[in-house]
């Protein structure tokens, strides 16, 4: 009995021993970012005010930076189009912001994440303002430095200290769908 068990425990060691032995010399524990790695995204986005009666969507790229393997920063630009209730005609806007990001390890491939944001909204129908936002997401990852994301978020505007905090109810929910490369 005991001879069975040492030679099964035995056996499902070095299967692991191997298993782990074949990932690393497939290079396939080295999925996802590294302290110091930088990152190029591509994506598709929208945003709709708190009723979803009037809704944009546009483009967007962002270039971020990883300062440990989990925090990155980055800049995000987006290009928006504008339709719908509140909107006479079509109007063209646009968003830079900075953002911190904490990526969780969730698994090889997988990696959501939570951050927040800062930064301002320009164009034909909002006035130009500062926004900041809070963000969560999902990295897939396709190769080892390619993946596909999704982000949801909430954003809202102010123009002081004080708007800051008195326009949160008064946001907007802002999601983006993409590609993106690490070097």
């Amino acid at each position: 009995m005991k001879i069975g068990r040492t030679i099964a425990f035995g056996t499902a060691s070095l299967a692991v021993a191997l298993g782990v032995a074949g990932v690393q010399a497939a290079g396939l524990g080295d999925w996802g970012p590294v302290k110091g790695d930088w990152e190029f995204t591509l994506g598709g986005n929208g945003t709709s005010n708190s009723d979803f009666g009037t809704n944009t969507g546009g483009f967007n790229a962002s270039v971020g930076y990883f300062l440990t393997d989990a925090f990155e920063v980055a800049v995000r630009q987006t290009l928006t189009f504008t339709a719908g209730g509140d909107v006479n005609n079509d109007a063209v806007g646009g968003a830079t912001y900075a953002a911190l990001d904490y990526h969780f390890r969730a698994g090889q491939k997988l990696r959501p994440f939570v951050g927040v944001t800062f930064g301002g909204i320009y164009g034909d129908f909002v006035n130009d303002s500062l926004a900041a936002g809070l963000e969560g997401g999902l990295k897939y990852y396709v190769k080892p430095k390619t993946f596909i994301f999704g982000t949801f978020g909430w954003n809202w505007l102010f123009d002081d200290g004080d708007s800051l905090t008195n326009n949160f109810d008064d946001g907007s929910f802002v999601y983006t769908a993409g590609v993106g490369f690490h070097f």
